[in-house]
């Protein structure tokens, strides 16, 4: 993969044909242009469907034998999902394809007219010109079982956020209807507290049941610890509940329909994650990092998701970046300003690797020693939320380490591995 400005501008020569394309829903617009910004041929409309990319293939390649033109760069904004589909089908054609950022294109629009207009003729040589100053992205589109991985674990992504809708909904419907609940049971979601809200949710029906129905329901179900001291408990707290009484019927009908879209999410997550974990296991080299205490499957998965194949980058700090977890300056002549990160990137690979960080300065002994360290030093000792930062990164270069050679994990290695300056003795 090249990076530089200076060798992606390489990469352009004269025999190169650029064509912008401004990507829509239905229609897209595409200009082509020489390595000098000298538009070749006219304007096309494509439809987005499989005659309109035969009539741009074909358009293209015209261009390509009338100017005499040996290669062709695509560049396109990544407008929604938009893309997916002509980004697909030109790279089976064998064509380069190339991304610009949505904000550059923004900024630069005025440059040949001076004029803020946005129109579908003036996108496609304002992304033309950003490709021939080679100020450009290389998208990777991943394939194989990488591909299989990232669709997976965005439809996980998709389930949980909705069972977190569900329980949110689920837990004011208790605070409202029956407060005294959580009481009882800590958890709504323990099988005896679900078998509660589906037989007798609100304290009207626990009233008409009574404690020893109560205690056979459960009985029936295998929860025999639960019981009648349970049930006696769950009755005092409905004879005792300040919860709203009007409108229970709608209300417990309201609650069921909560509770059957809950268990159709968590089947649903149970099969998605049979597929995530038969993936997984496919990757060389995951034995070894799930080995290190704290990272699970779904961690793992998340970050492969994220990342794709670890063979295509040439060291960890480009995986950083990608996550945006790189350090941005702010800095002018003598004025320092604050650093920070700069968020750019792929935000779920960030996520994946913060949330994943919060339990193992907890609960691993190695990453919690490194935590303390850099928070206790003598000089520049790091706040917390910049250890976490600082630890998520070396837990890319380990991951990274680990993947590439295939090697099993090492604490005392890892530990070794980090210099610790001396301090000056005082005289």
């Amino acid at each position: 993969m090249k990076y530089s400005q200076n060798e992606k501008i390489l990469q352009i020569t004269a025999e190169t044909l650029i064509v912008g394309v401004d990507v829509a829903s239905l229609t897209h617009y595409a200009r082509a242009f020489d390595y000098r910004g000298i538009e070749l041929g006219k304007m096309i409309r494509i439809s987005n469907d499989a005659e309109g990319f035969l009539k741009f293939k074909s358009w293209i390649d015209d261009l390509k034998q009338k100017h005499s033109k040996d290669a062709v760069m695509i560049g396109m904004e990544p407008t929604g999902h938009y893309w997916f589909n002509l980004a697909q089908y030109l790279k089976d054609c064998g064509m380069r394809i190339v991304l610009v950022n949505p904000f550059h294109v923004k900024r630069s629009k005025e440059l040949d007219d001076n004029n803020p207009t946005k129109h579908d003729r003036k996108d496609p040589k304002t992304i033309a010109m950003l490709v021939k100053d080679g100020r450009y992205l290389i998208p990777y589109i991943p394939e194989g079982i990488y591909s299989e991985l990232r669709t997976a674990m965005e439809t996980r992504c998709y389930i949980v956020k909705q069972l977190n809708g569900i329980r949110n909904r689920v837990k004011r419907w208790i605070s409202i209807h029956f407060p005294e609940y959580s009481s009882v049971f800590k958890d709504w979601e323990g099988q005896g507290a679900l078998i509660a809200l589906k037989e007798f949710p609100t304290p009207k029906r626990v009233l008409e049941e009574g404690p020893q129905a109560i205690a056979a329901h459960w009985k029936k179900a295998g929860l025999r610890p639960l019981g009648k001291k349970r049930a006696a408990k769950l009755t005092a707290a409905a004879k005792a509940s300040v919860g709203v009484r009007e409108g229970l019927m709608a209300a417990e009908q309201s609650l069921m329909i909560l509770l059957e879209d809950y268990e159709v999410k968590m089947r649903q997550q149970m099969q998605v994650m049979v597929l995530v974990e038969q993936l997984v296991c496919q990757i060389p080299g995951v034995e070894g990092v799930l080995k290190i205490k704290g990272i699970g499957i779904v961690t793992l998965a998340g970050f492969l998701a994220e990342t794709g194949a670890l063979g295509r980058f040439d060291h960890p700090k480009q995986i950083q970046k990608l996550a945006g977890l790189n350090i941005k300056e702010n800095s002018s002549g003598k004025h320092k300003g604050k650093t920070g990160i700069t968020k750019r990137g792929r935000k779920r690979l960030r996520a994946v690797l913060y949330r994943v960080m919060l339990p193992m300065v907890a609960k691993n002994p190695e990453f919690r020693e490194l935590h303390r360290y850099y928070t206790t030093r003598a000089q520049n000792p790091l706040k917390k939320k910049q250890s976490l930062i600082l630890l998520c990164c070396k837990l890319i270069r380990v991951i990274f380490a680990l993947m590439q050679k295939q090697a099993a994990y090492d604490p005392q290695k890892m530990m070794s591995d980090i210099r610790r300056p001396d301090l000056p003795v005082a005289a």
